[in-house]
């Protein structure tokens, strides 16, 4: 893929001590997800009948599975600020599917993802297990989608999605879309609600190129994962919680949006430089 993304990285190369390590790491780390989905299963079970969509006790399993996996796979977490505790959702920059792990791993959030990620292999599961909203791009759908973030929000989760609409190389920030805020300025939802950016930033392990956890254009799944649990080098990942801000204090959300961008882009562009 060219453009923003300009040259690929180097061809994947692991030697042997980089297969052992990627092995091991992905033995444990598989076994830690999977095993931390089945308890979550087990105690949704308990906690459906009580409380709903509440979800009360299974995100804090979630986290904890993400906070160990992290460890697991060698990337070192560093938090500033803190998550708002306010009603209303969390919007952040999308390098990668290890964004996934980092955020889980701060905050307790429910994802909103496109809906083809439903049907990727073993990634589907674990989505639709731990609450993930799946929405379509499709316009026909907006109405039926502010509904169902209408719904959750009621619910008291805090929603967390990526405006810029794909992962990237990981040092850089795309133009944010304002397709998403929309639902915010429901007439149910506008006074009561706040968006909160947050700017994760991925530290290459030393010795590595910049892009080094960046997903974008044709790479697999597979050979990212792979190249992630064979570093030999840990990486870290920096999360920073911005101040929240009213959504009615914007006109529109197009002025949210860019508001959201400036801030997470203006963090990145210190943090990586």
């Amino acid at each position: 893929m060219k453009g923003w993304a300009e040259a690929p990285l180097p061809p994947l190369r692991i030697g042997p001590a980089g297969w052992l390590r990627a092995l091991w790491r992905g033995t444990l780390v598989g076994s830690l997800t999977y095993g931390g989905l089945i308890l979550l299963l087990l105690v949704r079970l308990v906690e459906w009948p009580i409380f709903g969509q509440a979800r009360p006790i299974t995100p804090w399993i979630t986290q904890g599975v993400c906070r160990v996996a992290l460890w697991l796979i060698g990337l070192k977490l560093v938090v500033h600020g803190r998550p708002m505790t306010a009603s209303g959702a969390t919007v952040a920059n999308h390098s990668s599917w290890l964004d996934i792990f980092a955020l889980n791993a701060v905050h307790r959030v429910y994802f909103v993802a496109k809906s083809e990620v439903s049907e990727w292999p073993g990634i589907g599961w674990l989505a639709r297990a731990t609450g993930t909203i799946f929405i379509a791009r499709k316009g026909v759908e907006a109405k039926k989608q502010q509904e169902m973030f209408e719904a959750r929000l009621h619910e008291g989760h805090r929603l967390l999605f990526f405006p810029e609409g794909t992962s990237t190389d990981a040092i850089r920030v795309l133009p944010f879309k304002s397709t998403l805020f929309a639902a915010f300025f429901a007439p149910a939802l506008v006074r009561s609600m706040h968006i909160q950016p947050v700017t994760v930033v991925f530290h290459a392990p030393e010795g590595e190129d910049p892009r080094f956890y960046g997903w974008w254009g044709d790479m697999d799944f597979a050979s990212h994962l792979l190249k992630t649990l064979a570093a030999r080098r840990p990486g870290r990942v920096e999360v920073t919680f911005h101040p929240e801000v009213p959504v009615d204090a914007f006109a529109n959300r197009k002025d949210l949006a860019q508001h959201c961008e400036r801030v997470i882009r203006t963090a990145h562009v210190h943090a990586v430089a």
